[in-house]
């Protein structure tokens, strides 16, 4: 068999796929399920239980586990059908919604979680639009049918309705709450019930009488326009009750999405071509404490990754040795051999790699896409103990270079300022500054509201930041930003220079170090 037909083998074999949701409407135990149908873990987790009786094995930070939410994007590979899963469990809380955004860079579908009771909420709305602007197919699981529900036709019809989608049922609840028994696969006129039922069931005769109605009035699964986004097939069932889990996962592997073309800035990369190309989505650090590792996560865009092979990092024109290559289960980890298109592996490195960073066979191209929005908090950083500056220094560049914050240092010298999305992030930055670095800090208010990237001619840029010294900073990156005290001040600095640019999403495709 030739190269070429080695790797368009594998490639039909993967299905890399997020799941998004509102929190609480059961994303991280619909994970845990699906991860114990595909034979990944023996005994799944409730995130409700407490102390040593919790066995999550997506939400593996401390402070995930103290608060029952997920925080950063956990990656998960496994087997099941013939295909190999790469499954990534993004945060639901909208304070983290810059590393949802970047891990939706990374697959080629979405599984959409909606609770039963509460339909499409604001936070489901949102990751659903950053979906369609990637074109991004959508499965719907509705979950938490062993509970009191909204009409499941009013359910169909919010999701067609608010998101104007096609919606296909693909299965059927049989029963409601208390007496919910499982499943009908409309597809293939099978139940998949907890308990055998006779006929004369009521919930057997409701079934009969929605079967009905849903043939006539919904439309038929057609694989076209689900690829498109237009049409999601739509799936019922309880994860914390463990049923329609299997049916989800069957669907992925009969008709989910294989590797997608990626879009870079000189052209779309097609994911069957034979030189590999990669996109670095994520950063993690301290995964292991005991190690102080940093590991960059990349999604494979094309070709084949091989353990010991050479890649270039197209930010710094370097080659870069695959020594250790792995595979995440969560914080668990295997070294990869091996990895195709629409796999994820992560690669241990000091620093080198970072979120947005390509790395090809030779190849000079840059994947696009991946973005950083501008903060809608400011805090200035404070520490109480003046001999541990330096270690604050190096822990806030790492942290900020894995996107736990954005790092602004102000130009005048005064102590650094963090922004983030949500205030939730600050909690994080906090627990894992004093957990990991051993640095506690506390936060203090700063006289600026708004942060916007600037760029633009080089003597405009110098008689700007003359005149607004005390309020610019650098990023991460060393680029250049304003902080404007509040939005009058920043529509008057665009006024007075309009011949600069003034930017609140940044796309990050670093220059060269």
């Amino acid at each position: 068999m030739s190269q070429n037909e080695v790797i368009a083998n594998e490639i039909a074999r993967r299905r890399t796929f997020a799941i998004i949701s509102h929190p609480d409407a059961g994303k991280t135990t619909l994970t845990e399920r699906l991860l114990r149908a595909g034979g990944a873990i023996q005994l799944a987790g409730n995130v409700r239980a407490k102390g040593e009786r919790r066995r999550t094995r997506s939400d593996w930070m401390g402070i995930e586990r103290d608060r029952g939410i997920s925080v950063v994007t956990s990656v998960m590979t496994f087997e099941y059908g013939g295909c190999i899963f790469n499954l990534l469990d993004t945060p639901g809380h909208e304070d983290f919604s810059e590393d949802t955004y970047r891990t939706l860079t990374a697959v080629d579908s979405a599984v959409m979680v909606i609770d039963a009771a509460k339909g499409i909420e604001d936070r489901t709305r949102k990751l659903f639009e950053i979906c369609r602007l990637r074109d991004i197919p959508i499965i719907t699981f509705i979950n938490k049918m062993d509970r009191e529900s909204q009409d499941v036709f009013a359910l169909l019809d919010e999701v067609a309705s608010g998101l104007a989608l096609d919606v296909c049922p693909m299965t059927w609840p049989v029963g409601r709450a208390s007496d919910f028994a499982g499943t009908y696969d409309l597809q293939k006129r099978a139940y998949h019930l907890t308990s055998e039922l006779s006929q004369s069931d009521d919930r057997m005769v409701q079934l009969g009488e929605e079967i009905d109605l849903v043939r006539a009035a919904l439309p038929e699964f057609d694989a076209e326009s689900f690829m498109a986004g237009h049409l999601t097939p739509t799936y019922f069932g309880s994860a914390i009750k463990d049923i329609g889990v299997t049916d989800l996962l069957d669907a992925l592997a009969d008709f989910g999405p294989k590797p997608r073309a990626q879009p870079a800035d000189t052209r779309v990369v097609d994911a069957a071509e034979p030189e590999l190309t990669a996109l670095v989505f994520k950063i993690q650090a301290n995964m292991d404490p005991n190690h102080r590792d940093r590991i960059a996560f990349a999604r494979v865009c094309s070709g084949r990754l091989t353990r010991g092979m050479r890649v270039k990092q197209v930010r710094t024109g370097k080659l870069i040795p695959m020594h250790a290559p792995q595979f995440f289960f969560a914080r668990d980890r295997a070294l990869a051999e091996e990895a195709f298109a629409g796999d994820v592996v992560g690669i241990p490195n000091h620093g080198t790699l970072r979120i947005g960073d390509t790395l090809t066979s030779d190849e000079v191209l840059n994947f696009t896409g991946v973005p950083y929005f501008a903060p809608e908090i400011l805090r200035r950083v404070h520490l109480s103990d003046a001999m541990k500056a330096k270690k604050l220094r190096t822990a806030l560049q790492e942290l900020a270079e894995e996107g736990v914050v954005q790092l602004f240092r102000p130009q005048d010298g005064s102590p650094p300022i963090v922004g983030v999305v949500g205030i939730l992030q600050l909690d994080v930055l906090q627990a894992r500054l004093a957990q990991e670095y051993g640095t506690p800090i506390t936060f203090e208010g700063v006289p600026y509201s708004l942060a916007r990237w600037v760029s633009g001619d080089k003597l405009a840029m110098e008689k700007f930041i003359t005149t607004q010294r005390t309020a610019m900073a650098d990023d991460v990156d060393g680029d250049p930003v304003f902080l404007a005290s509040s939005a009058f001040m920043l529509r008057r600095a665009i006024e007075n220079f309009d011949n600069l640019t003034f930017r609140d999403i940044k796309d990050i495709r670093p220059q060269a170090a």
